[in-house]
């Protein structure tokens, strides 16, 4: 299985735009395909909402592939 993390910058990133910032899929469009055809999870549980907000904390499955979703550090100051 392939680990990935992924760092959130912000409160949440939609689900599909972190399928594609991950380089799981080529497009937004392409990683809502995926999440429409019921081959996502989120923290173990099928996800079907395409644009679903993933928080800091999650971990997200597709396939072989799982993305551990850790909130940035603070920058020093």
């Amino acid at each position: 299985m392939q680990q990935l993390e992924f760092r959130l910058i912000g409160e949440f990133v939609e689900l599909n735009q972190l399928l594609k910032l991950t380089g799981v899929c080529d497009s937004g469009g392409a990683g809502k395909m995926l999440v429409a055809g019921g081959g996502v999870s989120v923290d173990g549980k099928a996800e079907l909402r395409k644009t679903c907000k993933i928080r800091a904390g999650q971990v997200v499955s597709v396939g072989d592939v799982r993305i551990s979703v850790m909130a940035a550090e603070s920058p020093p100051g």
